[in-house]
């Protein structure tokens, strides 16, 4: 009886060839894969064990004078020994001390800025005598309110004397504007050359002067007063608004020892929704279903405490702005310990065609 053996034909023996190196190329993959991914854990342990005791410690305690780079590290943190040295024991150890003292710095500093204090990155140019003041007034102007400015010089201004007699009686007063968006242009030149006759005006380099940018411009203002000028109120008035000079320095005076004040004539009102309406909101979506405003102070007289002011500098990087300044300064206030003063004399009665407010 013949025993049959097995034969294999040549499409077989190309399959299982194919196979075989299929299998090959799996293998290798797998393992090239598995070798990654022990790099990545193997480094990112070295990283995890090397940062914290060799890259601070080399930035705050350099050896030998001289910054370790990231190579360093990663080679020191190759060669590392099991036992640590006792200079490198210490080495971690002040690198912990260093890390908590600059915690505890960082936390000290969250609380100044918290109480009002900061370092003053200004000049102390507006009061020449140095003693406190009792307020600082900002005339909101444009670089064609020359003959508003000229009103203003005629009326209340000077009837309360020259400027210097003014900050005699603790007041300080100037028209507030920015720079002109192309620096330097004869709008500026202008600007500059009425200050050099008048010397009445507090101009906000850094601000452009410009319709769209009158919430941004409160900013620059109170935060710039505060640092030229010790006083006990901020206070924004339009350049169209009649003041009864005197009654405002009474009203100012008798809230002196009330820390927190906003003052002003409180109002609230719709939202205006609709674009190209005036008063006009953008962010209108954000005051809720009912579209109103919260409560703040009318646009043409705006007047905060010390603190307040200071909030304001020290936090303006982060303060929204919305498309009106009064709007603004009142969203500013919400989050505060704000105390809010309503006055009735500081509400506006509109007059002739250029609606100039009169305050009673």
């Amino acid at each position: 009886m013949e025993s049959s053996l097995p034969v294999t034909t040549k499409s077989e023996r190309r399959s299982k060839s194919k196979n075989i190196q299929n299998t090959s190329k799996s293998s290798l993959l797998m393992g090239f894969l598995s070798c990654l991914a022990w790099v990545y854990v193997a480094g990112r342990l070295c990283v995890s064990i090397c940062v914290p005791e060799y890259v601070f410690t080399s930035m705050y305690a350099p050896r030998n004078g001289k910054r370790e780079t990231m190579s360093n590290c990663l080679s020191i943190c190759w060669q590392r020994p099991e036992v640590l040295t006792m200079e490198d024991k210490l080495m971690v150890l002040g690198c912990k001390d260093l890390e908590r003292r600059i915690v505890e710095t960082e936390m000290e500093l969250t609380l100044a800025k918290s109480q009002g204090y900061l370092k003053n990155q200004l000049q102390q140019s507006g009061s020449s005598s140095g003693k406190k003041l009792l307020a600082v007034i900002g005339v909101y102007t444009g670089f064609g309110g020359r003959l508003r400015r000229n009103t203003i010089r005629g009326s209340w201004m000077s009837k309360a004397d020259i400027l210097s007699n003014l900050e005699k009686r603790g007041i300080v007063v100037r028209f507030v504007i920015g720079r002109s968006p192309n620096r330097g242009d004869s709008l500026d030149r202008n600007i500059d050359e009425e200050n050099r006759a008048t010397e009445d005006f507090l101009i906000l380099d850094n601000h452009e002067e410009a319709q769209e940018e009158l919430s941004k411009k409160a900013k620059f203002f109170f935060g710039t007063a505060v640092q030229m000028w010790d006083a006990d109120f901020y206070v924004k008035v339009d350049d169209n608004v009649d003041i009864n000079f005197d009654g405002l320095v009474e009203l100012l005076r008798n809230r002196r020892d009330q820390d927190g004040a906003y003052i002003g004539c409180m109002k609230s009102g719709d939202v205006v929704v609709e674009e190209g309406k005036p008063w006009y909101e953008p962010d209108w979506w954000k005051f809720g279903d009912q579209k109103s405003y919260f409560r703040h102070a009318a646009g043409p007289v705006i007047i905060l405490s010390k603190n307040l002011a200071q909030y304001v500098n020290i936090n303006s990087a982060s303060l929204k702005a919305y498309a009106h300044d009064d709007i603004s300064v009142g969203s500013w206030m919400m989050g505060l310990q704000a105390t809010y003063i309503d006055d009735t004399s500081l509400c506006c009665t509109y007059s002739g065609q250029d609606k100039v407010c009169t305050l009673v």
